[in-house]
């Protein structure tokens, strides 16, 4: 998608819906439910960052992530109903992949070390965060990887570069098949701009 069809996406919600009316029943945002709804609004007013004590803790995998990286309030309001499509597209592949609520989580402590189960594959090392961009970067024996972490209505969303996550996955080996991984590095090529990931909540 092109950063004009966010822009006409935005403008649709904002003529359909109106400032008052983000959570009527009818136009672009019908048959979206309230955490999507919710998402939206976290998003457009920007109360999206995650305190560090906050991170800390056990994070346990909910459905995949998505946000978009631009900074101009109409594109973020386009690109979190866009999101919601995305993150329909990745949840078949991640289910291909094995990652569930019950193999998948993240474990983050003060001492700046984090462990974590991807499909059931561990792995773990140290992070550095930083609570004001809500930049992560975390470094195992086998990768460094940098992210981003941002508050939603039911926890947090972890998110990289889609082909950041497409390694991480190749390189936990973690892949069922080379069908799932060009599905992902299509939806990687498609979406310029967009972090993908995972939500997360208690």
């Amino acid at each position: 998608m092109k950063k004009k069809t966010f822009l006409a996406m935005a403008a649709a919600a904002i003529m359909m819906t109106g400032c008052a009316g983000i959570g009527s029943s009818g136009g672009l945002l019908s048959g979206m439910d309230a955490n999507s709804l919710g998402n939206i609004i976290v998003s457009v007013l920007g109360i999206n960052k995650v305190p560090e004590a906050t991170l800390l803790g056990t994070w346990n995998y909910s459905g995949p992530g998505c946000a978009f990286t631009s900074d101009n309030m109409l594109a973020k309001a386009g690109g979190e109903v866009a999101a919601r499509k995305i993150e329909a597209e990745l949840l078949p592949q991640y289910q291909k992949l094995g990652v569930n609520s019950g193999n998948t989580a993240f474990t983050f402590k003060e001492d700046k070390s984090f462990s974590a189960k991807l499909a059931g594959k561990s792995f773990g090392g140290t992070y550095t965060y930083d609570a004001n961009t809500g930049a992560i970067t975390f470094k195992t024996l086998l990768l460094s990887m940098n992210g981003y972490v941002k508050m939603t209505t039911n926890g947090i969303s972890l998110l990289f570069e889609s082909q950041k996550v497409l390694n991480v996955l190749q390189t936990l080996g973690a892949m069922s098949g080379n069908a799932t991984a060009a599905s992902i590095a299509e939806l990687s090529k498609n979406y310029d701009g967009v972090r993908v990931g995972f939500n997360l909540k208690r």
